[in-house]
């Protein structure tokens, strides 16, 4: 097991000297729309604002920096689900070194096709991420590169810790930092740094319930994972030694959240903040949203730590939050096949402030009559109350809305 020590404050200061002025100094800013839905005062740094959108140009950079002249001419490899890919392809391009990224098959397209447009040659192998790892390192052998792991090396880890430097240099008087967990670099630097800074500061770990890595190597049990997360990013099996080590020694907590915090997190981060965040980088708040009475009243600082999300994706997530929040809503109806029917059902919805997004027709379900015919009619609304208030009008005139179980 690798010693917590061999990542030190130092080291994070030396990456911060290393990083200056070759990265986004990204903002970190209080929001007091997401303060109010939380009960905590959130301070959110947005580190998808990097040119890459994600946190993975920080220990991506520093490692490539660190690399021998001879080392830089042979290039590098990495295995990634496509952050730290985008991160190691596009600073390897600037510094003039050759890269090769070996993605899971199941990568979204999005970081696929970013990672090719940095220079990268973008190999796809295998379907979770120690597949693509064990192809890599076979390729390491093979073409005498050097290996750029994305969270389980002391440079990378240095560099990620430089993000809680910038949090507490803008915001000193933090009492939480909530950090999305996947192999736990981003954890074991950041810990590393605000636990130097501030001793007292509680440091709160995230994982996809669907991957409780972290979690398992806590209570020392396998880690029992697996499921499509929209959280792919921190969809990781095992964590890597040095976060797990630095985790025992300092965290102080590690917590789970289910998928519908994540897309709501997501979602309220796009409709509140205006930002644009991946399953991973919504974590944070997706903690906050599950547990909200761990963090009342406190001043919690949250990494947004990507914004890399397919847009097809991003488009289905903020679908559902208007199905969850009832303002999208199928009701259904039996009623004669009839002329004119349907233009009184819509007058009726037209009238209540509804917009009919669809309307679809079912004239041979048995449970209608055989002059009947079965409709659903999607409707865009104000809220939940409108709905209901749109449905009792429909029922007043004789239209009764059917259960759809």
């Amino acid at each position: 097991m690798t010693d917590a020590k061999t990542i030190s404050y130092e080291d994070i200061l030396a990456a911060a000297k290393e990083l200056e002025g070759e990265l986004e100094r990204t903002p970190m800013r209080k929001s007091r729309t997401l303060s109010e839905i939380t009960g905590a005062e959130i301070w959110i740094k947005f580190e998808n604002l990097q040119f890459t959108a994600a946190f993975k140009e920080r220990g991506a950079l520093n490692k490539l920096k660190s690399l021998t002249e001879a080392e830089k001419k042979a290039g590098v490899v990495a295995m990634s689900a496509g952050n730290h890919a985008q991160g190691v392809a596009y600073h390897a391009a600037r510094l003039g070194i050759p890269a090769t990224i070996v993605m899971p098959k199941s990568t979204p397209f999005v970081k696929v096709e970013h990672t090719r447009n940095y220079g990268a040659r973008v190999i796809l192998h295998g379907e979770m991420l120690t597949e693509s790892d064990a192809y890599a390192r076979e390729l390491e052998a093979k073409e005498g590169l050097t290996f750029i792991h994305p969270y389980d090396d002391a440079k990378v880890v240095a560099g990620q810790g430089t993000i809680a430097l910038e949090m507490l240099e803008d915001q000193p008087d933090l009492e939480y930092l909530v950090v999305p967990v996947g192999g736990g670099g981003l954890i074991g630097g950041m810990t590393v740094a605000a636990k130097h800074i501030n001793p007292d500061i509680h440091i709160v770990g995230v994982e996809p319930s669907m991957y409780p890595s972290l979690t398992a190597e806590m209570r020392n049990e396998e880690a029992q994972v697996g499921g499509a997360t929209i959280a792919e990013g921190i969809a990781v099996k095992k964590v890597g030694e040095i976060g797990a080590a630095i985790c025992r020694e300092m965290m102080d907590e590690v917590l789970l959240v289910e998928e519908e915090h994540l897309e709501r997190a997501i979602t309220l981060l796009a409709t509140v903040e205006k930002t644009v965040a991946e399953g991973a980088g919504a974590a944070g708040l997706a903690a906050l949203l599950a547990y909200p009475q761990k963090f009342s009243g406190r001043r919690v600082g949250l990494v947004v730590c990507g914004g890399n999300i397919d847009t097809r994706l991003l488009a289905s997530v903020l679908t559902r939050s208007l199905v969850r929040e009832k303002r999208l809503a199928s009701i259904r109806m039996v009623g004669g096949d009839n002329p004119g029917l349907l233009a009184d059902v819509s007058r009726i919805i037209g009238e209540g402030g509804a917009n009919i997004i669809e309307v679809a027709h079912n004239r041979i379900a048995l449970d209608v009559p055989a002059k009947g015919a079965e409709f659903d009619i999607l409707i865009e609304t104000r809220d939940a109350q409108h709905t209901q208030d749109i449905v009792d009008a429909l029922s007043r005139a004789g239209f009764p809305p059917r259960s759809q179980d």
